[in-house]
């Protein structure tokens, strides 16, 4: 009787492992990332440059929604690197997290480090990318979540699904330039081109060949995987005499809507449905990206382009070398309405089955200024930034220095000592008129300091934009969360007035946000992923400038919500 009720049980679960999705455990899948130099001509100009397996952008990593992610990252280069899995949770793997100096040390050259996470609770379209100075130029590259097996997407299933990575090609080493910026304290120089898909495209000098083409065939739907890989722009991004359907926004589906055209910031995922014509159209058409900019720096204001081609069918072949190109018309470089109105429109499914579970009660309020600054230029220096100072970047007029060892180490072996100190201030401390008149003292402070958080302590954080050196949008990445962004708005938050407008229905759900160019945008988090997390502007300049901090999440009372011990083959400092 015994054995009939076991295999009676065991045939049970296979059926719920078979029905019930929730009950299928995903697979473990394995890949090797060797990091290595390869030559690569863009521009008439050849560069070897740091890659993935010798491909930029990098391999493709594909999971489902519940399986384990297991890369083994070998370094070959001279340059110390990381690998950051961009979105990706990291419940319960706070060490496979990425970035140096925050969850681990870097991987040196001829060593290696593996990478273990899961991939539960998400799917969609993420990236991983080096995170380590400005290597994440080159080595960068898409992460696939698909849904699990027998579940389909919320929209109509494509004909085809095609990445398309934004990136940037320097004729020069990046390293190099951010170098020389920090040397002289001056702007960065910029990239000589953008890229899709690596490649620049026909608008560029010596580049009609190095064009990407997106081949379809009339009457089909395609999914269009958009990430911006680039160091330091956000971008615009159309089809000619096109329209795409926004299904979903940093691997979180949305309520689709259509758009000529859309705003993706460097860190940032999109995924749109683009419906092809019903008949062969005897034509092509641009599908192009510029910048978004309205600070007061250089920028690359080029425009990268690749060609939508239809396939013809046998009675057009003849047909095709003649046929008229269309170019789209992408906003002005300092569109701010658009941005803001384009991301108004991003709204959460907030269904059964894909809920928005905004916090709707808040534990810790939190009010960061997010914007430019300088330091005092060394002494028997010239320095290159505002009137003989040397540039910087600050939250809350707190410019962030990474240490020389490992955050999350120092914190779990209880070493904090000379490494952070956890008084980051949670306003700021001298208030003024954020959007108005800058104050004329522009100098920040330097440190290395953290926030602490109780478990599960649910967090609202206001992040505001200055008029310091200039208004700009801020895209903040928050490492090991995803957040909703309940409220936005331009000039000064007001905490008496702008609450009562707050979303907490169906707000978008992300893990990258841009902060309006003169503006303010109002976010809640879970904290419940105890561990040290980064939180940064994911323009490379900012970043390196000091526009970072880390948020330090403690122990929960079960031994699931406690930071493990590190791997055996963590590297060390």
């Amino acid at each position: 009787m015994k054995s009939t009720f076991a295999s009676m049980a065991a045939l049970l679960y296979l059926f719920c492992a078979l029905i019930l999705p929730e009950f299928a455990v995903g697979i473990t899948r394995h890949y090797t990332f060797n990091i290595k130099h390869h030559n690569y001509t863009r521009l008439c100009t050849k560069r070897s440059v740091l890659t993935v397996n010798g491909q930029w952008p990098g391999p493709r990593l594909v999971a489902r929604e519940g399986d384990r992610v297991v890369v083994k990252v070998v370094n070959h280069v001279p340059n110390n690197v990381s690998i950051h899995w961009h979105g990706v949770r990291q419940l319960g793997t706070p060490w496979a997290d990425g970035p140096s100096y925050v969850t681990q040390c870097p991987i040196q050259t001829n060593q290696s480090y593996i990478y273990n996470f899961t991939t539960s609770g998400q799917r969609g379209t993420l990236l991983y990318h080096a995170h380590i100075s400005w290597l994440r130029a080159y080595i960068h590259g898409p992460i696939i979540i698909l849904p699990r097996k027998n579940e389909s997407y919320p929209f109509q299933k494509p004909h085809k699904e095609v990445p398309i990575l934004f990136g940037e090609w320097y004729n020069v080493d990046p390293e190099a330039i951010v170098s020389q910026a920090l040397q002289t304290g001056g702007g960065p120089n910029v990239s000589d081109a953008f890229t899709i898909n690596g490649l620049p495209g026909p608008l560029y000098n010596c580049s009609s060949k190095d064009t990407y083409k997106l081949k379809v065939k009339p009457g089909k739907t395609y999914l269009l995987r958009l990430i911006n890989a680039a160091l330091n722009e956000e971008l615009f991004f159309s089809i000619a005499n096109h329209t795409l359907t926004v299904v979903e926004a940093d691997a979180v589906y949305v309520k689709p809507f259509e758009t000529d055209e859309l705003l993706i910031t460097p860190g940032q995922t999109t995924n749109v449905l683009l419906k092809t014509k019903p008949d062969f159209p005897n034509a092509s058409f641009l599908m192009a990206a510029r910048p978004y900019f309205t600070g007061r720096g250089t920028i690359d204001n080029s425009t990268t382009a690749g060609i939508l081609e239809y396939e013809p069918s046998s009675n057009h072949k003849s047909h095709t070398k003649q046929l008229p190109l269309f170019k789209p018309s992408l906003p002005p470089i300092n569109a701010t309405n658009t941005v803001a109105n384009f991301t108004r429109k991003l709204r959460s499914l907030a269904n059964s089955k894909f809920p928005a579970n905004v916090p709707q009660r808040v534990d810790r309020k939190f009010f960061f200024t997010v914007g430019l600054g300088t330091k005092p230029c060394p002494q028997n220096t010239t320095c290159q930034g505002p009137n003989g100072t040397m540039f910087s970047a600050s939250i809350n007029n707190e410019s962030f220095n990474l240490p020389s060892v490992a955050l999350l180490q120092s914190y779990f072996l209880g070493q904090s000592n000379g490494v952070y100190t956890t008084d980051f201030p949670t306003n700021p401390l001298v208030p003024f008129n954020y959007t108005g008149t800058p104050p004329n003292n522009t100098m920040v402070s330097n440190g290395t300091k953290a926030v602490v958080l109780p478990f599960n302590t649910s967090v609202e954080l206001v992040l505001q934009d200055t008029s310091i050196l200039g208004m700009e949008s801020h895209p903040l990445h928050l490492h090991g969360f995803n957040f909703f962004i309940v409220g936005q708005g331009f000039g000064n938050y007001d905490p008496s007035k702008d609450p009562a407008n707050f979303n907490l229905k169906d707000p978008v759900e992300r893990n990258t946000i841009g902060v309006l160019s003169g503006g303010w945008v109002a976010i809640r988090f879970l904290a419940d992923s105890p561990g040290v997390w980064f939180m940064h502007c994911h323009l490379e300049i900012h970043t390196t400038w000091g526009l970072k901090m880390a948020w330090i999440v403690l122990d929960g009372p079960q031994p699931n919500q406690k930071v493990p011990p590190p791997p055996s083959d963590l590297p060390p400092c």
